[in-house]
């Protein structure tokens, strides 16, 4: 599947890693704004409209009231969580790929490159979970008309002094449970996109720009197929105040099947499907450039 398999650079892909997701943060992030809130908005009373009707609802209320600087709140917990992210994602990638080749010019069935990618989403999740718990109680502070955090760093301060480090990085078992299938469903539709899109006698590495960002931007729509369910949860479980749910998840599933049915685990559907596109898009055309100008530059890097 692949013309020759390169040695795994961590520098490397700690630079177009962490290039590739700042171009994912800054493409995504108004639409992850709005995902957040959709997802955290409280029931309707009866009679009553809810907060939000839809995405493009969410989207209009949230610039109106809040203008640009609305739809990019809390967007300086991920963007400081990307660089290393990214580049321990890339190398964990890479690394699993690796570790089920007998000699390095194997190529990967399908089935390993997703077990690869599999592996990116366990090596991410202690930088991802702080980031997201963040990320998400600021986005929703603005909504809700309290300001409890007056920024990323003074949120983490805050949610270390009341529960230590375990209030930090409240939600890791569901950010593993998100984000390991789905990063290996990520990497395996990027490669399989790829290789599809690679006209016969080339490689794939001379793939052209814009067949990279529609196998970018399929990759994210998969990937999002299968995460959604357990980032609705996550979302919930993260934003909510201690003690709600003091069985985890499982309290969690119960409580929105129970008052807002199954097709709660799937609010923000739109919002994410819409960012999807675009965010990883660019996340991956940032990243290829990225690569080819160091291999360029740095060859021996």
């Amino acid at each position: 599947m692949a013309d020759e398999v390169k040695p795994i650079s961590p520098l490397k892909n700690l630079l177009a890693g962490g290039f590739g997701g700042m171009c994912l943060v800054f493409v995504g992030h108004p639409l992850d704004t709005v995902k957040v809130r959709l997802q955290t908005q409280p029931p309707s009373l009866p009679g009553q409209p809810p907060m939000y009707s839809g995405t493009f609802d969410c989207f209009r209320k949230t610039l109106m009231r809040e203008g640009i600087r609305g739809l990019y709140r809390g967007m300086a917990a991920p963007i400081v969580g990307v660089t290393p992210m990214f580049a321990v994602c890339f190398f964990g990638f890479g690394l699993g790929k690796k570790l089920q080749q007998k000699h390095p010019e194997d190529v990967l069935s399908y089935p390993q490159i997703f077990a690869a990618g599999m592996l990116s989403g366990v090596f991410t999740t202690g930088i991802m979970t702080p980031g997201e718990r963040i990320k998400c109680l600021l986005q929703i502070q603005a909504s809700s008309g309290e300001t409890k955090y007056a920024g990323p760093l003074d949120c983490a301060k805050k949610l270390y002094k009341e529960a230590g480090i375990r209030g930090i990085y409240k939600g890791t078992v569901l950010t593993l449970m998100r984000d390991v299938p789905a990063s290996g469903m990520y990497f395996m539709t990027y490669e399989w996109l790829k290789n599809i899109f690679t006209p016969e006698g080339k490689s794939v590495n001379e793939l052209s720009l814009p067949r990279i960002l529609v196998a970018g931007g399929f990759a994210g729509i998969f990937n999002w197929a299968v995460a959604i369910p357990p980032d609705v949860l996550k979302s919930r479980f993260q934003t909510a105040p201690p003690g709600k749910y003091p069985n985890g998840f499982r309290d969690v599933l119960r409580e929105l099947i129970r008052d807002e049915g199954i097709t709660s685990l799937y609010k923000g559907f739109n919002a994410v499907m819409i960012r999807a596109f675009p965010a990883n898009a660019a996340c991956f055309l940032g990243f290829e450039v990225a690569m080819k100008f160091l291999n360029w530059a740095v060859p021996n890097l």
